[in-house]
Order: C-alpha cells, then structure tokens, then sequence
C-alpha cells in the first residue's frame, strides 16, 4: 500500500516537471474586461483651509426696464392711438430742434416774451387749460432772459375757454421768482426718479424715463413684457387709490381751495368726502380716454350716467328741461387756468356731487399744521355754486335758492310713471 502512494506522488511530480518544461514564454497582455461595480464610499477626509474670497462679479439685470410708449405702441395700437389723444401724456413735453409740440386738440404758438423757442426745453401743459414753460437750466420761467423780480411779467399761457367767455392769453405765475425749480415729476412724468439728475439741468428735480403721463407711468416698466407677452403681464390697478396718487394735492381728508375756487387735480380728494370713495374712478372713466378728447368728438365722457345709481332722484325731481344732473351736482368749482368768480365758475367740475340745500357758501379758512391760514372746500356742493352759476341776479335770494332747493327730489310722480327725459 505504502508502495503505491509513493509510486503515484512519483507519477504527479514527473508530469508536473514535463509540462513546466514544455510551457511557453507568457504572451502579451489582452485588453481589459468592463468596469465593475464602483465600492463603498469611504469615510470623508479632514477638511482643510479655505482660500481667500474671490472678487464680486457685475450685478445683473434685476427686474424690467422702462422702453416707451411708442414700443407699447408697436403691439396695442388702437390703445395707443386713442391713449395719445388724451391729456395724460401732454402733462410735459419736450421740445426738439426748436419746435413746439403738437397737441391733439390745442395750440401753443408762442413762448413767453423775449424767449424763442430755442430757449425753451419743455412746456409744462398745453392740453386744453394752460402752459408753463421751462428753460435751458430747468427752471420755470418767470422772467425776462436774465431778469428776475418782475411780478407783472406775463409767463403763463392760458388757452381759450368759450364756457367762461375767455379768449387765449398770458397771465402771471409766480413771476419774477428767481430759479423756480421744478419738481413736479413725479406726477408729470413716466419712469421719475427723485435722486437722478435730468439732462445735467439744475432746476430740475429729479429724472425721468419718459416725459408725460405715458403708459408705463401706471402700468410698470415694461421690457420683460416685451420679450414675453404671454408669460409675463403687465400690471393693471383699477383701484382709485391709484389714480389718487396724483390726483390728490395734500392731504385726503381735505379738499384745497385759493381764490374761491378748489384748486385743480383734487378729484381723489373730493371723492373721498362723499359715499363715492367706494368707486373706483375707471366704473366711469375710460383710463385711457380723457373727457376732453371724448368731448371734442361728441362722444359721451363717462362709461355709465348717475341714472344709472341714482335713478329715484332722476324720477322725482322737479321739471328742469335742458339741465343735467352734472350741472347742479358737479358745477365747475375748480379752477386750473379762468374763472369767473361773479358767475361762481372755474373751468374744471367739481367730484364733490351731494349738495345741501340748506349752504350757501362753499369754503371756510382753517390754520394747517403749520400754523399758517389756508381755504379750504367744504364737503357738500353750496348754492352759490349748485345754483348761482345759472341764477344769476338779485331776485335769487339766499332764502328763495334754500327753499327752492329744499326738496328738490321729493317724490312727485307715481313709480309706475317713467321719469322725464333729462
């Protein structure tokens, strides 16, 4: 047995050494197989220094930029066209290569005396009631070239109004200030900046975008919307909060008054008297329509009519052909440019509507918080001017408008009878 193991570990080993002795020399290295799977992570290292900061890239662009009426113009033209013919965008105009602006329904010829045009580098209005002018250093002209102290000089150019019986013509403004600045920007242009400087002018406060009340000054900046129509929309505010930013002249709850008459763009302000707050200006107002324009081509100025609200008292009220319920409830208490105080008429109505029939007078004078003297409006329409504008003349006593007046809209006719034609 013993004899066998050692004659087969005898036969293993023979064979071992005859196939070492007939192996080859190793060949070449053959390509190599698919990646495995990749292994555990392993643990995280300790972390070492941080490097110094690098510099600050430029800041991007961060948020849309203000590109013009006319661009808005390119998409929304029968807006634009309409828009344009307007007051709002007429509020400032620049001129360029010495040439007045061309006002839809007005005109402007001529500047103030010893100036040409050259001299002027905006007018100030233009559109139907007045136009101020600017020179070449940005302040408001209130002098001859190179005067100042004149308080006679004639600087404001009032356009006509037939209502009043007023021909066009030149009136003083604050004359003979010297450097009267303007810093009306923020309600007289598009895009205002009260920290930038206008065009290197020093009477100027302030920059702007674009002047005038130009699309953009109540709808935002528009390039995002530009490059994108769908996906990015403008902003559109109805409210009258919003049109009351600018018309509004100091504080809400009381409406400004000078001369004896309230003075002009309170609107927001007169409305905030009344149960009218409610409204929003655009339930009778077109935003991108102005009455005047509607009033030029015979159109009707407001989208809805007081019957509409208030039509018991359209009904009852005594027989009046000829009159509007604006000619007692909106007279023209305000005054932008003419009026006439005999006639206890300006040439802008007023919003404050709710007459009582026991006042006649309209204003009275209160100490602000600056302790000076100041007029204001009262918050109901008076007689003086809910009447006297038409009822002229002695025979009209206080006592004959107040009983007049009294009752005015008592029920006089059967409600199954259809009102009279206004």
């Amino acid at each position: 047995m013993k004899l066998r193991w050692i004659v087969f570990v005898g036969i293993a080993l023979s064979l071992t050494f005859i196939l070492a002795a007939c192996a080859g020399a190793q060949g070449e290295k053959g390509p190599a197989g698919p990646a495995g799977p990749a292994g555990p992570e392993g643990p995280q290292g300790p972390i070492g220094n941080t490097g110094p900061e690098g510099p600050v890239g430029p800041t991007g662009p961060s948020g849309a930029e203000y590109i013009g009426a006319q661009t808005c113009g390119g998409c929304h033209s029968a807006i634009y066209e309409t828009f344009m013919k307007s007051g709002h965008p007429w509020k400032l105009n620049k001129v360029v290569d010495g040439q007045p602006p061309a006002y839809p329904f007005s005109k402007v010829d001529e500047p103030p005396a010893g100036y040409t045009w050259a001299d002027i580098s905006y007018v100030i209005g233009g559109y139907n009631w007045k136009a101020r002018f600017i020179d070449l250093q940005g302040y408001i002209i209130t002098d001859e070239p190179g005067k100042t102290g004149n308080a006679e000089y004639l600087n404001q150019f009032n356009l006509g109004n037939k209502v009043l019986d007023k021909k066009a013509g030149w009136v003083t403004y604050k004359s003979g200030t010297e450097k009267l600045v303007y810093d009306c920007g923020a309600c007289h242009t598009t895009g205002y900046d009260p920290r930038g400087v206008q065009e290197d002018m020093p009477g100027i406060v302030g920059s702007w975008a674009e002047a005038g009340i130009q699309c953009e000054a109540c709808h935002g900046p528009g390039s995002l919307h530009a490059s994108n129509p769908r996906g990015i929309r403008m902003a559109i505010d109805r409210s009258a909060q919003a049109c009351g930013e600018c018309h509004m002249r100091g504080m809400q709850e009381q409406v400004d008054a000078q001369s004896g008459f309230i003075q002009h763009h309170e609107q927001y302000e007169e409305l905030f008297q009344s149960k009218h707050v409610t409204l929003d200006c655009v339930i009778c107002h077109d935003p991108h329509t102005g009455v005047v324009q509607l009033r030029k081509t015979e159109q009707a100025t407001t989208r809805t009519t007081c019957e509409n609200c208030h039509w018991k008292q359209a009904k009852n009220r005594k027989s009046m052909k000829g009159i509007a319920c604006t000619d007692c409830h909106m007279p023209l208490m305000v005054k932008s440019a003419w009026s006439n105080e005999e006639r206890f008429m300006g040439d802008i109505r007023t919003h404050l509507m709710a007459i009582d029939p026991s006042q006649i007078d309209q204003f009275y004078t209160a100490k602000d918080n600056t302790g000076a003297e100041v007029s204001y409006s009262i918050s109901q329409v008076g007689l003086n001017f809910a009447c006297r504008s038409c009822h002229t003349g002695k025979s009209f006593s206080d006592e004959a408008l107040i009983a007049e007046a009294t009752g005015y809209h008592d029920p006089i006719l059967p409600m199954s009878q259809p009102a009279p034609a206004p």
